[in-house]
């Protein structure tokens, strides 16, 4: 079992170029993929450990596969509908246009005839979707704009491989199928798709409630596989790729009470077997095949994948998207992807161009994967001004008793607060690497911009019986506020506010309660002095209470008679000391707080 080259042995050296690996390229900033990538071509090419890497990659795909089924679980069919504008229109696009152009950059360098150049063309507009999304899931980008975007143009390319490789049928030379046949492989698959999303529907849920009485776990884990692989294997079966039939399943159960619990169970396979993925590249990395072609492939490889980022940025920006959102997408799909190897394969079965004029295409695309890390990096320094990163708008499920505008500390704290009150809160917020901590904590909050209209109405401010602005800019909390009171006059408003002359100001405005953000922190440090001194809680509970009524008289007459009123109310110390040294600048206090005019060394 143990013998050098079995399976077992095999195993364990993935598994400790794995360990290995992953966590020296995190710490590195190279991500995990390139750190597979390098062991696979370290226990592989270099060290000659593992050769026989074909069924090695053949069954890692299936990471590919439990990597999908999890989006599609992210996915509900909803969100799935609005994103078809750039599934059925930039993906389409994308594959068109690059394939052309690559297919006469290959005709023009004399690879093969015009057949196959089609096929060479074609096969390299095809991304990885395994690296893209991993890379995308390193970095915490899969639900930005720009990482659903490129997940859309993926999508669009998984579903490209059935009329690519019934173009394959039509060009093979002494084919003699019909012309029916490719139109009738596209009925079938298109059937088979139907059947999926009927079966999804009406007869998982159904399952996994039988299955769920039992109570027993391992049967829920069997029968989370079962779901997995079986509809990867339903759609291998009419041509279309594994990954599409996990994600389509995963799609149907979005909306599932399971999906929560499917997930958990999936995720250790995922992650495991896209491990093996990625190394299993590295294996198959014919470094001999490179170094044969060196002259050929070092311009090749950067020519093209040059060319697909270009034409991916121009059609990015043409769909609408800003120019970061642009070169994010287009350094993030340059490479050749996991069909390539099927197209090529398939096409050197068919006659269409030589073995060995597949093996250089195969190590050209391992190539571009072992750039795409990268280029991803590399896309950061050619982004223009301030990178504000943008989520996409999805409010499915917002709407509860209390709308919480800003998630920072503050809210953070009030939140707490209402949850343990058993008061059910929708926050929104428009930060992403906020929105991404909080998920980390198991929190729900929603992307959007709160001085928009459309976005509160989305976010259920209509149902809200309260809302809390928790913003930490007084410039925003007005913009919000002055918003709502002219567009949602009835709302409670519960706000935070930055001093003492932004209380005064949103008092002027009606909200129905405000608070500054350091009044009480400040109260509770005063006393808690106190007592360390020497005073009884009583008494210094007495002193903070007397504190916080005076300062709340001060801002009744404040509001009345301007900022400078009521000054005979504040405790102040008599004594005013003469600097030995005159001073070089002014020594400003916070008027803001104090309610006066500042002092500086010259008027006190």
């Amino acid at each position: 079992m143990t013998a050098p080259g079995s399976l077992f042995s095999q195993m364990l050296l993935l598994l400790a170029g794995a360990v290995i690996a992953a966590p020296v390229f995190r710490k590195l900033g190279l991500g995990t993929v390139l750190g597979y990538l390098a062991a696979g071509v370290v226990i592989g090419p270099i060290m000659q450990q593992i050769v026989e890497t074909e069924e090695v990659l053949h069954f890692a795909e299936f990471g590919v596969v439990f990597l999908l089924f999890i989006i599609g679980l992210e996915l509900k069919p909803s969100r799935l509908w609005q994103m078809r504008g750039d599934v059925f229109g930039l993906g389409p696009a994308q594959v068109v246009i690059s394939g052309l152009v690559l297919t006469g950059l290959a005709y023009l360098t004399n690879m093969t005839d015009w057949r196959g150049s089609l096929i060479v063309g074609f096969g390299l507009a095809l991304s990885s979707t395994a690296f893209a999304l991993q890379i995308l899931n390193d970095d915490g980008e899969m639900n930005s704009r720009h990482g659903q975007r490129s997940f859309s143009v993926l999508l669009f390319q998984d579903l490209a491989i059935v009329p690519l490789l019934a173009l394959i049928t039509i060009l093979a030379p002494g084919t003699t199928e019909t012309e029916a046949s490719p139109l009738l492989d596209f009925a079938i698959a298109v059937g088979a798709v139907g059947a999926m999303v009927i079966a999804g529907r009406y007869l998982l849920t159904p399952m996994f409630q039988i299955i769920a009485r039992t109570g027993a776990r391992e049967v829920m884990i069997a029968a989370a596989l079962l779901v997995v692989l079986g509809s990867a294997a339903a759609m291998q079966a009419v041509g279309l790729s594994m990954a599409m039939g996990a994600f389509l399943s995963g799609v149907m159960l979005a909306e599932s009470s399971y999906r929560h619990e499917l997930e958990a169970d999936i995720e250790p396979f995922r992650g495991l077997l896209l491990a093996l993925f990625f190394m299993a590249v590295g294996l198959s990395l014919e470094v001999h095949v490179i170094l044969d072609n060196i002259f050929f492939i070092l311009p090749a490889v950067p020519i093209f994948m040059a060319l697909k980022a270009l034409i991916v940025y121009g059609l990015s920006r043409l769909w609408g998207s800003p120019h970061n959102d642009a070169v994010r997408i287009a350094f993030l799909l340059p490479q050749g992807g996991e069909f390539g190897f099927v197209l090529f394969t398939t096409a050197t079965a068919a006659g269409l161009f030589s073995s060995a004029t597949a093996s250089l295409l195969i190590a050209a695309v391992t190539l571009s994967m072992a750039l795409t890390p990268f280029g991803a990096a590399l896309s950061k320094r050619l982004l223009h001004g301030e990178s504000r990163e943008e989520l996409e708008e999805d409010f499915n499920g917002a709407g509860a008793d209390v709308l919480m505008i800003g998630f920072s500390r503050f809210g953070q704290i009030a939140a707490q607060i209402l949850l343990a009150g058993g008061r059910e809160v929708t926050v929104i917020d428009d930060s992403a690497d906020r929105i991404r901590q909080a998920a980390s904590f198991g929190f729900r909050i929603y992307f959007g911009d709160g001085t928009r209209r459309d976005v509160l109405i989305a976010s259920g401010i209509e149902k809200a019986k309260i809302v809390a602005v928790t913003t930490q800019k007084r410039e925003t909390t007005d913009q919000i506020v002055d918003l709502i009171r002219s567009q949602f006059p009835d709302v409670r408003l519960y706000v935070r506010s930055y001093d003492r002359i932004h209380a005064l100001s949103l008092r002027d405005r009606n909200v129905e309660y405000e608070l500054r953000e350091t009044l009480e922190s400040g109260l509770l440090f005063g006393k808690k002095t106190l007592e360390a001194l020497g005073m009884s809680e009583n008494e210094a509970d007495e002193i903070g209470d007397d504190i916080r009524q005076r300062d709340e008289e001060r801002l009744q007459i404040q509001a009345v008679q301007g900022l400078g009123a009521g000054r005979e109310m504040l405790f102040n110390s008599p004594v005013r000391p003469e600097p030995l040294i005159k001073p070089k600048r002014s020594m400003v206090v916070d008027a803001d707080e104090l309610g006066a005019e500042p002092a500086t060394a010259e008027n006190g």
